[in-house]
């Protein structure tokens, strides 16, 4: 029976990632494991940044956005000789095991983690829903809903004043919040990595809405994949929309995560320490088929991406045929 687990944040902070941080701690407390918090991630691993908290510390943050226990990034932890001293680290304090919440990158560590003697166990907290061997991630539904709100709030703007808006989503080379946000409100135009539009595409689809006297356009992009500046005025000077760029930008990380990203967390963090109990480790918790399920963390990284390509398609003949 294992007497203490640690818990960190790595990568890019999400919403719900708190509550997984609160349902790891609950649930060792009720099983007689003194629960430890790691501050910024794996920098806090080597910087011996743990601290014991006890179960007020967990009722007080379930609500909030973001991680309270802070998150940061740390190429270094590659290297062997960086990831001993987090070892060493835990070991003088005898935690014997580690849940990690992050995206990928953090799996890596937590896998090599539990190579060299640390059983961890990793829950998926990313906003661009871009782990691919779990259906949705802790803090994608938080995202999705601020992205929507932001949406048909500018539809309100552009409606008015007859105008064309293109908006800049997140998602970090996954299109999953600019697909779902699109059909969620209805936006006209969009496009991804995996379903990418050129600059002439695009225009050419807003030139038709302009014949058909759409009042108002949405065209909704993925990050990274265009200057939205210059597309706004390329599709104003060849449509005769007067046309603005929207970049939502860090907005879609913050705020108070969801009833469902809430939900998902709490159960991730409970299943995450029954399999640490269990004396599992280097494994992965992920939702699929609405139910949560431990893969080993190995495979879960070399999953083929999910082809999405015919909801795209099928959003795309919508908008066409109106």
């Amino acid at each position: 029976m294992i007497k203490k687990i640690g818990v960190l944040t790595s990568g890019g902070d999400a919403p719900g990632m708190n509550a997984a941080v609160a349902a790891v701690i609950k649930t060792a407390i009720s099983k007689n494991i003194e629960p430890y918090i790691v501050r910024d991630g794996y920098k806090g691993l080597i910087n011996n940044w743990i601290e014991k908290v006890d179960i007020n510390f967990a009722s007080n943050i379930i609500s909030k956005g973001g991680t309270v226990i802070g998150s940061a990034r740390l190429p270094e932890f590659k290297e062997e000789s960086v990831r001993q001293k987090a070892v060493d680290n835990l070991n003088s304090l005898g935690i014997e095991a580690l849940v990690v919440i992050g995206g990928d990158g953090s799996y890596q560590g937590a896998e090599k983690l539990t190579k060299m003697g640390i059983n961890c166990i990793g829950l998926p907290g990313t906003i661009d829903n871009d782990i691919v061997s779990s259906d949705y991630t802790i803090g994608f539904d938080t995202a999705l809903n601020t992205v929507i709100d932001s949406l048909d709030k500018i539809r309100d703007t552009i409606q008015s004043h007859n105008r064309c808006m293109v908006v800049e989503i997140m998602g970090n080379g996954c299109g999953d919040l600019t697909l779902y946000a699109a059909t969620g409100t209805g936006a006209e135009v969009f496009s991804t990595k995996e379903s990418y539009l050129t600059e002439d595409e695009i225009i050419n689809q807003v030139k038709e809405l302009k014949i058909k006297n759409k009042r108002s356009v949405i065209v909704a992009v993925a990050e990274k994949n265009y200057d939205v500046n210059e597309l706004a005025s390329k599709i104003e000077k060849e449509t005769g929309y007067e046309t603005r760029a929207t970049v939502l930008g860090h907005i879609q990380r913050g705020g108070n995560p969801t009833g469902m990203d809430r939900y998902l967390a709490v159960k991730a963090g409970i299943f995450a320490v029954e399999q640490l109990i269990a004396g599992k480790g280097g494994l992965y918790i992920g939702m699929s088929n609405n139910e949560l399920v431990a893969r080993d963390i190995d495979s879960t990284l070399n999953m083929p991406k999910i082809d999405k390509s015919q909801e795209y398609q099928k959003l795309r003949d919508i908008n066409k045929a109106v």
